[in-house]
């Protein structure tokens, strides 16, 4: 099969359109949770800086030629954060697309596999945090909770919206 006749095939089933918005709107609601929780409870040192600002600070330095300010600190974090929550409720949604029940424990395994695939492998690995065992528990488990909290508000909105799609 050629490309253009893939990409001109109308292969986005209402099923999966369903999907994919319901995984998005949760994964965004999922994104405002972590970060309520996030904002009490803290998840790293007072001056430490979050891997997203590092990568922004890069980023804005290579474009601008200097750093995001202090001031913008905060709003460039959820500029990153919300569209990666966003792409990983898109990704769960479309997972489970023929499944519109709620189950919370589906919610606990993707947000306690995105904490461990995020802060416990790839960040440290990368640079971007500090290793694991370098990391006071109580701090971990404040970023483990904050993650599950993302994964059940996640799966909450996503079988909400995914059955009133279905039903409309």
């Amino acid at each position: 099969m050629k490309l253009t006749t893939l990409l001109n095939k109308d292969t986005y089933t209402p099923d999966t359109q369903r999907a994919l918005i319901s995984g998005i709107l949760g994964g965004l609601a999922g994104t405002a949770v972590k970060s309520i929780v996030e904002h009490y409870l803290p998840v790293r040192k007072v001056e430490q800086r979050s891997a997203q600002i590092k990568i922004l600070d890069d980023l804005s330095t290579k474009i601008t030629g200097g750093p995001i300010s202090v001031e913008n600190e905060a709003l460039a974090e959820q500029l990153v954060n919300f569209p990666v929550g966003a792409s990983v409720g898109a990704a769960y949604g479309y997972g489970k697309k023929d499944k519109d029940e709620l189950k919370v424990f589906d919610g606990v395994i993707l947000g306690s596999t995105t904490w461990f695939t995020t802060h416990e492998t790839s960040l440290p690995l990368m640079g971007l945090e500090e290793n694991p065992k370098d990391i006071p528990i109580k701090t971990q488990a404040n970023e483990l909770f904050a993650h599950v909290m993302f994964g059940i508000t996640t799966e909450l909105v996503r079988s909400f919206v995914s059955k009133k799609l279905k039903n409309r």
